[in-house]
């Protein structure tokens, strides 16, 4: 009899959508993030135009990975976060490189996850995890739903474990998605489907 062993996906980016309630389950997920993860986590956060840099600087100092500001042209490397600035919508480019847009807002916000998540999508395909969570409106649904048509992995924070439901549950509704995960296992999920069952 011959044994079929599947073949396990070879993910190259993290595209995370998040708002109302967002920093608290950030900081659930990214300073757990061992050194070494290997692909690139991309984050739009739902923020005040004016918010300036205190997100990248407070996750900076708890996170084991580099923090940083997306960049027009900046290529994407594994091990990195990248944090959508304010008042643009953050896009993935074909090569891997990231673009901003002062387009109008989409779900009335700017940056949008529905545009990061949709980029995103057509440049991995199936080597992209879309992660949805907490917020109050149902911006990321379009988005995660992109991610599915792609063949990417589709993942979204329980409506239960979320300070605002709205968001997870309208992904959920938007597409069949292939884990909801309490906010307390998403990042130990990541890291055992990324780096295997020694982490995490």
């Amino acid at each position: 009899m011959n044994a079929f062993i599947e073949k396990k996906a070879t993910y190259k980016a993290l595209v995370v959508g998040v708002s109302a309630g967002g920093l608290k389950a950030l900081c659930s997920i990214l300073p757990k993030l061992p050194v070494g993860f290997p692909v690139s986590v991309i984050v739009v956060q739902h923020r005040k135009h004016m918010a300036g840099d205190y997100l990248i600087e407070y996750l900076a100092k708890r996170c084991q990975l580099a923090v940083q500001l997306a960049l027009p042209s900046q290529p994407i490397t594994p091990g990195s976060i990248y944090i959508a600035p304010t008042g643009y919508h953050l896009l993935v480019e074909r090569n891997a490189t990231f673009s901003l847009s002062i387009d109008a807002r989409v779900n009335y916000s700017i940056p949008a996850i529905d545009v990061l998540f949709e980029s995103a999508a057509i440049c991995y395909q199936h080597q992209l995890i879309g992660l949805i969570l907490t917020g109050a409106n149902h911006d990321g649904s379009l988005g995660l739903k992109t991610v599915k048509k792609y063949h990417g992995l589709t993942l979204v924070q329980s409506p239960d474990s979320a300070e605002y439901p709205e968001m997870p549950d309208a992904a959920i509704a938007a597409t069949q998605v292939d884990h909801i995960l309490p906010l307390s296992q998403i990042a130990s999920f990541l890291t055992r489907l990324l780096m295997g069952d020694d982490h995490g």
